[in-house]
């Protein structure tokens, strides 16, 4: 069988892909929010909020997703910072986006809610060349789970520097 020459250029190491890369993560919110649930959304933007974002500008620290009357998911208090060779058609920073779900995951949606749940952005990201959203359905840590989190981490980074260190020794 002879082999089909195709035309897809191959990435070199290191470089990144336009169409497909992380914008911003939320950290803050993995921190304070014990995560239940993870959506993917779209994003409705314009085009200086997609210009913006390709440079890697955006915080998600304030940022929160909330229903309206007519049952559809804004993503509210996003910080996208305005494109800075726009014209008089730039975006406003905090504006409201509209997130494109299934109705069948903004019903499921809809219904945690009624728990004592936020539902919080935990990351923005390009994939296939089209803005993304990834949206947590979380509920609020107390101050002992923050600590009790952080120090589970912290053993297990020192066990795997031990085992790092024991295989070290043995070889």
């Amino acid at each position: 069988m002879a082999k089909k020459s195709s035309n897809v250029k191959k990435k070199k190491r290191g470089e990144r892909d336009p169409n497909n890369h992380m914008v911003a993560h939320n950290r803050r919110a993995r921190h304070d929010y014990e995560i239940l649930d993870k959506y993917e959304a779209g994003l409705v933007l314009t085009g200086t909020e997609v210009k913006s974002l390709r440079e890697g500008q955006a915080s998600l620290t304030d940022g929160f997703a909330a229903f309206d009357n007519s049952h559809e998911l804004w993503l509210e208090q996003v910080h996208i910072p305005e494109y800075l060779n726009g014209t008089w058609t730039n975006h406003s920073a905090r504006r409201k986006r509209k997130l494109l779900l299934h109705s069948k995951e903004l019903i499921k949606i809809s219904r945690q809610i009624e728990s004592p749940t936020d539902h919080r952005p935990l990351s923005l990201y390009f994939k296939d060349g089209r803005a993304k959203a990834e949206i947590g359905i979380a509920r609020g840590k107390r101050e002992f789970d923050k600590r009790q989190t952080l120090r589970e981490k912290q053993d297990a980074r020192d066990a795997h520097r031990e085992m790092r260190y024991r295989n070290r020794t043995a070889a």
